[in-house]
């Protein structure tokens, strides 16, 4: 089914965003064409964006990061609820939406915003940021007013006018976010995006020498055909086994993948590419490491793109039978 995230723009103490969301998912509540869920940012405290890379290279390295991008991935579409601050957006907003791309982008997004002039200049910049990063922005929208749309100007009191608009912004976005779902090739985009930040993620555990964060990217049956005996290394534990061997001989690791190539379906996937695994010795010698080719196979498991099962291995010398290991992509 359709799943459409309501997010509430706003974490100041004593806000408003949380009587506007509640409406919403409770109008949003009795249609039949999609489940609607609250996103609240209280729940996703993130730091002043503190990525080392750009959102659109989606190698995510910060744990926060991770958690948000995954909350966002789930969902097919947006309603977002958000007050006017000095003629704009909060900024506790533009930050966690400043964080990702690729889960943001193709996505179908509505707003519904409130303020002293119902918010207009937050909805309108709002609007103008996410059609940056390729969202979808229903031309319907709701604007509530702290004067007469809030009794005393604290509780949420939503003229029948604001119902009919609301109803009619929800047909938007379901329509368009079920109409993006059965878009082959931008899903295929997204996906691609995903593998490669999964890649990434990838890399930066095992230079960190984090098992636990490898685990991760993993199924549980994991099956990996790797460059040491045996011929293979069959589940989760088995795998991280092999990589701890590996940061126990390096000091410090280094890895490398070059033209990684994905290759995407409904739910299996597969990449391939050149990895190379150098780092520093305990002696303090620097290993400059080998080029392998690598393969990476995917399965979507419970919506997230998990490794079930990767090769690496070197060309062979057919007459001396020995590995080819000095060749650069």
């Amino acid at each position: 089914m359709t799943r459409i995230g309501i997010l509430i723009g706003s974490t100041r103490p004593g806000r408003k965003g949380d009587q506007v969301a509640r409406w919403v998912h409770e109008r949003a509540a009795r249609r039949g064409d999609a489940a609607f869920e609250v996103i609240d940012l209280l729940d996703h405290p993130l730091p002043h964006l503190d990525e080392p890379l750009p959102a659109l290279a989606g190698r995510y390295q910060h744990g926060h990061t991770r958690t948000w991008a995954d909350t966002i991935a789930r969902f097919d579409g947006f309603v977002m609820v958000t007050p006017e601050y000095n003629a704009s957006i909060p900024g506790v907003l533009k930050n966690a939406i400043d964080y990702l791309y690729a889960e943001w982008t193709h996505k179908a997004v509505g707003f519904v915003s409130y303020g002293a002039g119902g918010g207009a200049h937050a909805a309108r910049q709002l609007r103008a940021l996410c059609e940056l990063l390729q969202m979808g922005a229903v031309t319907p929208q709701v604007s509530l007013s702290l004067h007469t749309d809030f009794e005393d100007h604290a509780t949420l009191k939503p003229g029948a006018h604001h119902v009919s608009a609301l109803d009619t912004l929800l047909d938007h976005v379901v329509a368009q976010s079920t109409e993006g779902r059965t878009a082959t090739a931008t899903q295929r985009e997204t996906d691609e995006v995903a593998i490669r930040r999964h890649i990434g993620g990838i890399i930066d555990a095992i230079q960190a020498k984090d098992l636990e964060g490898l685990r991760r990217f993993y199924s549980t049956d994991v099956v990996s055909f790797d460059i040491d005996p045996p011929l293979q290394h069959a589940g989760i534990d088995e795998k991280l086994k092999n990589w701890a061997n590996v940061f126990t001989f390096f000091q410090e690791v280094t890895y490398e993948v070059r033209d990684l190539m994905p290759t995407v379906g409904e739910d299996v996937a597969f990449a391939h590419g050149f990895g190379r695994l150098g780092g520093t010795l305990p002696d303090g010698t620097a290993a400059g490491g080998m080029w392998v080719r690598v393969t990476f196979c995917f399965r979507k498991i419970e919506g997230e793109w998990l490794i079930t099962h990767d090769q690496v291995s070197v060309p062979l010398d057919i007459l001396g039978g020995k590995g080819v290991v000095n060749l650069e992509p």
